[in-house]
């Protein structure tokens, strides 16, 4: 999946002080420690974040997504995509 930094999020600030970042973190790590939320992080040089999910389809990253503070304010997604692993393992 594919994110980008929404008109809310303040590029002359570090993540830590954006707005809701405590929320925000906090739903990212449950995320993480519940097996959603696989690989995450941006896209360097762009305003662009990448998040690999497992889930069973497109739906259910949405409605997953539906409880992140910084949803469609300080990151909007611009794509949900299949993706298969070829090579390697993510566990």
């Amino acid at each position: 999946m594919l994110l980008k930094r929404g008109e809310q999020y303040d590029p002359s600030l570090t993540l830590a002080h954006q707005k809701q970042w405590t929320e925000h973190a906090a739903f990212m790590d449950a995320g993480f420690e519940e097996g959603f939320f696989l690989l995450v992080g941006p896209l360097e040089g762009t305003n662009t974040v990448l998040q690999i999910v497992r889930a069973e389809n497109a739906e259910q990253i949405e409605r997953r997504l539906s409880g992140d503070p910084w949803m469609g304010t300080q990151l909007v997604v611009t794509q949900i995509a299949p993706w298969q692993l070829r090579l390697g393992s993510l566990g």
